[in-house]
Order: C-alpha cells, then sequence, then structure tokens
C-alpha cells in the first residue's frame, strides 16, 4: 500500500470548506472523485487543515493510501487533468506508511489579507478584506506580537469546535504592508515618461504560525488587529483577553475570502520568519 502525500492550491470561494458535508461540493469531495476517477477506486483523502467555507489556501497538505500503480511523478499530471480550475495538485510524492498530513505537521502558517484603499478593488474582493479607514500598521503589528508564546486562546474563538485543549503556541505573528507596485503612465507626460508609485492602496498582511488553530481563531485574531489598526483597540488588549480568556475582549470574527493556509511545515524547526 503506498501512502502518497499531496500539496494543493485552491480557490475556496466556491466550496463549504475543505471537509465532505453530504452533497454539497468541498475541496475533499472533489478531490476524492478526482482521485476515484484516475485509480478506478474511492479513497479517503486526509487534510492536514480543515479550512473553512470560503477560505483559500497556497500551501495545504493531504495524504492518501492506494493500491495504484500510477507513477508518482504523474500524480499531479492526472489529478490536475480532472480537477476543476480552482484546485491545483502542486507536487506529489510517496511518503511513509505512518506519514499523516494532519497529526505528522509541526506547524502551520495562515495569512489574512486587508485590502486598505479608499475604493474596493474587483481584483481582489475574492482574496481580502477591503478595508477604507486608514490602518496604523505600526500599532497592528505591536497587537499581534502579543499573540506569541503559549497562551489559552479561549477568547479567539468561536463556538462549534470539540479541542481537548485550548492552549496553543504561536511561533510567529507580524502585520506587514506588500510592496507598492510600480507603474508607468500611458501616452505622455507632461513632467517626463517616468514611473510612479500606484496610489489605489496597499496590501496589509497578518502572517501567524503555530501549532495548532482553534475554530475560527486566525479570523477573530485578525479582527482584533484590524480594530487596533482603526483605533478602536489599543494594543495591549490583545493581552488582556488572552489573560481573562474572555470572547467579548477579542475583536470580531472577519470574513473568510481574506483568510489563506499559506503552509503547512513537517519536521523542521518552527518560528520561521514570513514576509
Amino acid at each position: 500500500m503506498r501512502n502518497i502525500m499531496l500539496h494543493l492550491e485552491y480557490d475556496g470561494t466556491n466550496y463549504h470548506g475543505f471537509q465532505v458535508q453530504g452533497t454539497i461540493p468541498t475541496i475533499q469531495s472533489v478531490l476524492q472523485d478526482a482521485i476515484e476517477k484516475i485509480t478506478g477506486k474511492r479513497t479517503p483523502v486526509t487534510g492536514a487543515g480543515r479550512t473553512d467555507s470560503g477560505v483559500h489556501a497556497r500551501g495545504q497538505v493531504v495524504n492518501f493510501k492506494t493500491l495504484s500503480r500510477v507513477p508518482t511523478d504523474r500524480f499531479a499530471h492526472a489529478l490536475n487533468s480532472v480537477l476543476p480550475g480552482d484546485i491545483v495538485v502542486v507536487s506529489a510524492e510517496e511518503v511513509g506508511p505512518d506519514f499523516h498530513s494532519r497529526y505528522s505537521a509541526t506547524s502551520k502558517v495562515y495569512s489574512y489579507t486587508f485590502w486598505n484603499a479608499e475604493f474596493p478593488s474587483p481584483f481582489r474582493s475574492r482574496y481580502s478584506l477591503w478595508v477604507p479607514q486608514d490602518l496604523d500598521v505600526t500599532v497592528m503589528g505591536e497587537a499581534a506580537a502579543e499573540f506569541a508564546g503559549t497562551h489559552d486562546f479561549s477568547a479567539f474563538r468561536s463556538t462549534g469546535g470539540s479541542v481537548l485543549t485550548t492552549r496553543r503556541t504561536v511561533f510567529h505573528s507580524s502585520v506587514n504592508v506588500e510592496p507598492r507596485v510600480e507603474v508607468r503612465s500611458v501616452g505622455i507626460c507632461a513632467r517626463g515618461d517616468n514611473p510612479r508609485a500606484d496610489a489605489r492602496g496597499r496590501v496589509v498582511v497578518f502572517t501567524v504560525e503555530a501549532d495548532g488553530f482553534l475554530y475560527n481563531m486566525v479570523r477573530i485574531m485578525a479582527g482584533t488587529i484590524l480594530e487596533v489598526g482603526t483605533g478602536k483597540r489599543r494594543p495591549r488588549e490583545v493581552r488582556r483577553a488572552l489573560e481573562e480568556l474572555a470572547r467579548d475582549l477579542a475583536g470580531p470574527t472577519l470574513p473568510p475570502a481574506g483568510l489563506c493556509l499559506e503552509e503547512v511545515r513537517y519536521g523542521g524547526k518552527p518560528a520561521r520568519c514570513f514576509p
């Protein structure tokens, strides 16, 4: 029996999360359909993270066991030939029989993206939250830093998840602004044909790496940081919410579109610095 690990990218907009839910479309169900078409057998797929409805992934990892003789280096090509365009297998490799995409992971990295501009963008609405107010990125970074370490994250979870403990270790938590894209004016410019910075807006990204996440934890962390950035909260209120374990001391649960599973790490040292 072979154990195959796949790395996936997907746009979660049209799916009701990762996990199979009856007949409604999910990432897991569509992937299992594709594997059945290629191998001829219905095969359960295990995912590293059960992303929610509308959440995206650049670095989802899954594994499945099969007796198929499809060469490992052909799995990605074969599956992509039958998968819809919003789910892509980036790579495939055969791993040991004990590998489990979820339980073998040492950490996961998520990002939450804000489009900070006067007006929304039709090209960013599927992958970010539009924020027209001015954002103080410096204090947002100070608030994000408060999450680092091992804490009880009860204040940063939604009801509905079933976990044995609410303690998690955050290895890295930061807020960064993506570099502005340089654009060149079309036609003749009165001051010469010089490049200028795109003044439409900026992309602000909250990135967090931890050994695990509670239900809606990242979206609530991002909601809290957003309120800090708009002046509704102070950075030290993050510490208070962590200490008092009160959900009403944290921010709102932000919409899923801005959330993305960036990477799942195995065996390596955590606390990697992500831009």
